[in-house]
């Protein structure tokens, strides 16, 4: 389901992810203690993943209702965990409206000492990326260290197979996200340098994330006086945003078509318009 989302607009995952939910709880209500348990948490990933894909559709209200039913279903299967990292979920929400504070209040619990590395890490970067939003470079900076050490960690350990929390697409979230967290506290250049890094490295096949980062990165050298850069990225990666419906990414689009009217002159701006156009209205 994970590897249909990269390709499928969320509208077209989201019955077949509540129907497996749903077939997991009945199963999971039939089951011996120890399957039971499993299903349970099984179930509870599918409900994560809904969530994610109902924001992808636009609709906050259910991404957040999606997960509160991971977090109702891993409990009720023996996970302690998911809980915590449904606070990063929240908190990925309020980072989209644009509330820092409310991105940096919902991760603070999910980095306590006893959490999965993950997790913590996966929580220090979205309090990284709150940080940003609000300005605070020092603050910023620090929540960046404390990711990347946590992810390090995280690399080095197994969960039993566990299906991965958070994305599995990025070679290095934690410099992914430092491109990020640049970008939002008005240093574009360097977040392009970083995306010109690490976009590459993101496979083929994730093309939800290829767009994602990639319009970003072309975000990135438009604000730093590269329009002709930012037209070359941003070609080569609208043409797939239509198919992805997605409502994060068209945000970055839209922030894009407007960062690019400072270049409207530029010849490859003008070429560019049918693309945007297009992907801001599929």
């Amino acid at each position: 389901m994970r590897r249909l989302g990269q390709t499928s607009a969320p509208g077209t995952l989201l019955p077949l992810l509540t129907v497996q939910t749903h077939t997991l709880g009945d199963l999971a209500a039939q089951a011996d203690a120890v399957n039971r348990s499993r299903l349970l948490v099984l179930a509870a990933r599918y409900a994560e993943y809904a969530g994610w894909m109902a924001q992808e559709a636009g609709d906050n209200s259910l991404a957040l209702w999606w997960t509160a039913q991971a977090v109702e279903l891993a409990e009720a299967g023996g996970d302690r965990y998911l809980a915590s990292y449904a606070l990063v979920r929240r908190a990925l929400v309020a980072f989209y409206a644009g509330d820092a504070t409310r991105t940096v209040q919902f991760v603070g619990p999910a980095q306590a000492s006893g959490l999965p590395p993950r997790i913590r890490g996966l929580a220090a970067q979205r309090e990284a990326q709150g940080h940003a939003l609000a300005g605070d470079d020092y603050a910023c900076r620090r929540s960046l260290d404390r990711a990347r050490d946590m992810l390090a960690v995280a690399d080095v350990e197994t969960d039993g197979g566990a299906p991965v929390l958070g994305t599995v697409s990025l070679a290095d979230p934690a410099a992914m996200v430092t491109g990020w967290c640049l970008y939002d506290l008005g240093r574009a250049d360097q977040a392009a340098e970083v995306f010109d890094r690490e976009c590459p490295r993101i496979p083929a096949p994730a093309v939800r994330s290829r767009a994602r980062y990639g319009v970003r990165r072309a975000l990135a050298h438009a604000a730093s006086g590269e329009p002709e850069r930012a037209c070359d990225v941003a070609s080569e990666l609208l043409p797939f945003v239509p198919a992805l419906r997605s409502a994060t990414i068209q945000a970055d689009v839209r922030r894009l078509a407007r960062e690019l009217q400072r270049f409207r002159a530029s010849r490859s701006v003008r070429d560019l318009q049918s693309l945007l156009a297009t992907a801001l209205h599929p």
